[in-house]
């Protein structure tokens, strides 16, 4: 599959391969500070809340917003892409107003209020990455394989500061958060401001076809959904279960770094192995490990050695699933439609699954007395999860390495 980035006519190869490799550049820089983010706010944002007093169903509701606005946002913004090709606009647009409307945070308002809070700058935060997604695979071209190098970047902006923000919330309180998240959205919005405005040409001499979701896609769809309704109690409420179990921020920040440090390594291995064994078996075997995570998490937390196991399997979890995932979408969706395939499976899975799983396990919650449940709960989705990948018909496959 060829690039779909059109150059100037002037351009050498040779200047338009340096062009490609700056832009993958500032492509990785973007991916760092967006998921240095949500390191900061994802394993956190839970104790935020509750140190503003809010209690387990207020705070799971707040953080399904989070997640809601992925069903909305990505979709409306592909729309926009497809259609004018402006790609790399809509990324520095995005950057720029959820940076501005975050700086809410900083008000000590009730639970109506960080609701529309949340609300207006994740609407524009989460219409980000799909678009960041496509620009990455469409400059990478035929050599697809170089994804997960580029998208380990933001595992690294990840890595970093979920431990380094576990420690300053031990010494400086949570209210530390609303500080460095800006200083983050600063950074996204510089480097979003590097990308060049160069628009995506598409042959509109062939006749444009409809999108159509085939059986393939749907159950596709229907699992990466499940999957991330079985992440509910992990993105929402990790950091306040392992404060039950008796560790601290700073110690919680330590495992989720572990995660995230299995993440890089599995994005530097995901290349070789979809290219020997296909997206649909990696994605089966990734679901079963995560079932099994969740379980370890229900009834083996307190130990440090079964829970660093536990996040050690999140290099499946996240890690190949999602490597594997983007393969599937950029193989079943033309250029047409590209934008909108990345926004579908985000907002299904991250906006609709995430905000079902998060609000979910709020309730199931209560006190935290069943916490363990939850956990239970998250296994068996990912149970049906990886059931619903069986179903899916199979296809020719093709990564490049």
């Amino acid at each position: 599959m060829s690039s779909n980035i059109k150059f100037p006519s002037s351009m050498t190869p040779n200047s338009e391969s340096s062009a490609s490799q700056q832009q993958l550049h500032w492509i990785s820089a973007c991916y760092f500070f967006f998921f240095a983010i949500l390191g900061v706010l994802v394993p956190y944002l839970g104790v935020f809340f509750e140190h503003r007093g809010f209690d387990a169903q207020q705070i799971g509701f707040l953080l399904a917003i989070l997640m809601a606005t992925r069903i909305i946002a990505p979709n409306i913004w592909a729309m926009v892409a497809d259609r004018t090709g402006m790609r790399g606009q809509l990324v520095k647009m995005g950057a720029a107003c959820s940076a501005v409307t975050f700086m809410t945070f900083f008000y000590h308002g009730g639970f109506l209020y960080l609701a529309i809070s949340l609300s207006i700058y994740t609407f524009f935060w989460n219409a980000i990455l799909a678009q960041l997604e496509v620009i990455t695979l469409e400059t990478l071209g035929e050599n697809t394989g170089g994804y997960g190098k580029i998208r380990s970047f933001g595992s690294l902006g990840y890595l970093v500061f979920v431990v380094s923000v576990g420690f300053a919330i031990s010494q400086f309180g949570t209210e530390i958060l609303p500080f460095v998240g800006l200083a983050l959205f600063l950074g996204l919005l510089g480097c979003a401001l590097s990308l060049p405005s160069t628009r995506v040409k598409v042959d509109t001499s062939q006749v444009a076809t409809p999108l159509k979701l085939d059986a393939g896609i749907i159950w596709f769809l229907l699992s990466a959904m499940l999957l991330q309704m079985s992440a509910g109690p992990f993105y929402g409420f990790f950091v306040l279960y392992l404060k039950q179990v008796g560790y601290s921020e700073s110690s919680a920040g330590i495992y989720v770094a572990l995660g995230v440090l299995a993440e890089i390594v599995m994005f530097m291995f995901a290349p070789r192995l979809l290219g020997r064994y296909g997206v649909s078996a990696l994605l089966v075997v990734s679901i079963g490990f995560t079932a099994v995570r969740w379980l370890l998490m229900a009834f083996c937390a307190s130990s440090m050695i079964w829970l660093g196991v536990s996040q050690l399997l999140h290099a499946f979890t996240f890690g190949l699933v999602h490597a594997a995932s983007i393969q599937f979408v950029h193989q079943r969706f033309d250029v047409r439609h590209r934008s909108k395939g990345q926004a579908l499976y985000a907002s299904l899975s991250f906006g609709v699954g995430g905000a079902l799983g998060t609000w979910l396990c709020g309730f199931i919650w209560g006190d935290g007395s069943q916490a363990w449940l939850s956990w239970l709960v998250a296994a068996v989705c990912a149970l049906l999860s990886m059931f619903a990948v069986l179903l899916i018909p199979k296809a020719r496959e093709v990564v490049k390495q």
